[in-house]
């Protein structure tokens, strides 16, 4: 356990996880806790704390703290931190913090798609099994808030970005999954290999007697952890996906037609889960029975309307492009494929041959509408729009008998929205104007 007492801790962001770690860092004997934002608008009322809206570099180094504590969303590197660090106090995160204080078993998620519906989902198993479970990290509670609550849960199903895996010293989870990797974020990060390898760091820690629970086909060197794996395309797993159901040597495990996971990039979620459900000691029954009566979080391959055999999906949480091609690829019908936002300098020429063999047409929009307009018009018909609303327009007079409306956009959201959250209701609300529902 991390000794606090005394020392003069400063705390790098005043969002929910920065404001977590400071109550956390309070109530465990530290002397003094400021907050500091580089936000002159930025507010804060927490008791007991410190708080200095608009900070600055000679801010941090006057302050000369003991030790820092970043919250996941800002750079770990930048000079506004380092100057946080310029007497020599270590710097961390908001998760490494927590979890010196959590005294529960941790499941630890990451991945570039996924991770959201899984940490959902294995929250919701572990409970319907009678066990008591928050999700919490990039999804749900802060750690820290977790490692507060009296009595703290069994588990804590922690979903990790890359960007607090870059600040872990001594984080260590009992099962670690990951789901899958594909570029993202290349806005923060100089090389995909950066970003590959700050993700990786969900293992840096772990014992042999601990779980990795992989897809298949990733190649992830070096890792302690026990290996274990899955898959929605191949069967060399030890549980893989045919005919609408998760198998495991030849047998029907979970059957998922008719469920909310019955796509293949849910029924992955679903594999990964099952795993690490067994590897904290659940039975399969149980695992099967919460799994088929889970219904996932918002925005992610969601049915908002059917119609004249026209299916509507929404996945505005696709903010990438490994998502949107998941989304493609787990589709039997023909797609038209809604796509486009903000430009997070992504080549879209890689779903081209998927597009090709499933796509009768590609509705583009937003920042990047030119670029996507260009990359997809080899392969199938484009339609060029401004807003999300005219998409859906002109999705319904394209789309015919046995279609799917893939509203996946690929990429984010910023350009037009708050978020995906807001880009996602936009969609519905589109789609139910222009159905008159």
């Amino acid at each position: 356990m991390m000794n606090l007492s005394g020392k003069k801790i400063a705390v790098l962001g005043c969002g929910r996880s920065g404001v977590a770690a400071a109550r956390l860092a309070l109530a465990r004997g530290a002397a003094e806790v400021c907050i500091f934002d580089a936000n002159p608008a930025a507010t804060c009322s927490e008791p007991g704390t410190g708080f200095v809206p608009g900070a600055t570099e000679e801010h941090a180094r006057t302050y000369a703290a003991d030790l820092v504590i970043l919250s996941p969303g800002i750079e770990g590197d930048i000079p506004w931190t380092l100057a946080f660090t310029a007497h020599g106090a270590p710097l961390i995160g908001e998760t490494e913090l927590a979890w010196h204080y959590y005294g529960g078993r941790i499941i630890a998620i990451t991945g570039t798609n996924g991770k959201t519906t899984t940490t959902a989902l294995l929250e919701h198993v572990l409970t319907a099994a009678g066990k008591t479970a928050k999700a919490c990290g990039n999804y749900g509670y802060p750690l820290s808030e977790v490692a507060l609550m009296e009595p703290q849960p069994e588990f804590a199903v922690l979903e990790v970005s890359s960007f607090q895996m870059e600040t872990i010293i001594d984080f260590c989870p009992e099962v670690a999954i990951w789901l899958n990797f594909a570029p993202d974020h290349m806005d923060r990060y100089t090389k995909v290999e950066d970003y590959f390898n700050a993700k990786l760091r969900i293992f840096e820690n772990m014992r042999a007697d601990q779980l990795a629970i992989v897809r298949e086909g990733e190649e992830l060197p070096g890792i302690t952890p026990r290996r274990v794996g899955f898959s929605s395309v191949v069967t060399t797993g030890q549980l893989y996906f045919e005919n609408g159901a998760i198998c495991e040597n030849g047998q029907v495990l979970t059957p998922l037609r008719g469920t909310a996971l019955e796509q293949a990039h849910n029924a992955e979620n679903a594999m990964a889960t099952t795993l690490a459900c067994r590897a904290v000691g659940l039975d399969d029954a149980v695992i099967t029975a919460a799994i088929r009566s889970f219904c996932p979080p918002g925005h992610r391959c969601e049915t908002v309307a059917e119609m004249d055999g026209i299916l509507w999906l929404n996945d505005s949480k696709s903010t990438n492009l490994h998502s949107t091609e998941a989304a493609v690829r787990s589709q039997t019908r023909p797609i038209i494929l809604l796509a486009g936002g903000k430009d997070k300098g992504l080549d879209y020429a890689a779903i081209n041959p998927m597009l090709q063999e499933k796509a009768r047409a590609c509705i583009v929009f937003g920042q990047i509408a030119d670029q996507l307009e260009q990359t997809f018009a080899p392969v199938c018909r484009v339609i060029k729009v401004t807003t999300v609303a005219e998409a859906v327009e002109a999705a319904h007079k394209v789309a015919q008998r046995g279609d799917v409306v893939l509203f996946s956009p690929g990429t984010s959201s910023f350009d037009q929205f708050t978020g995906y959250v807001q880009r996602g209701e936009c969609f519905r609300n589109a789609v139910k104007n222009t159905l008159h529902l």
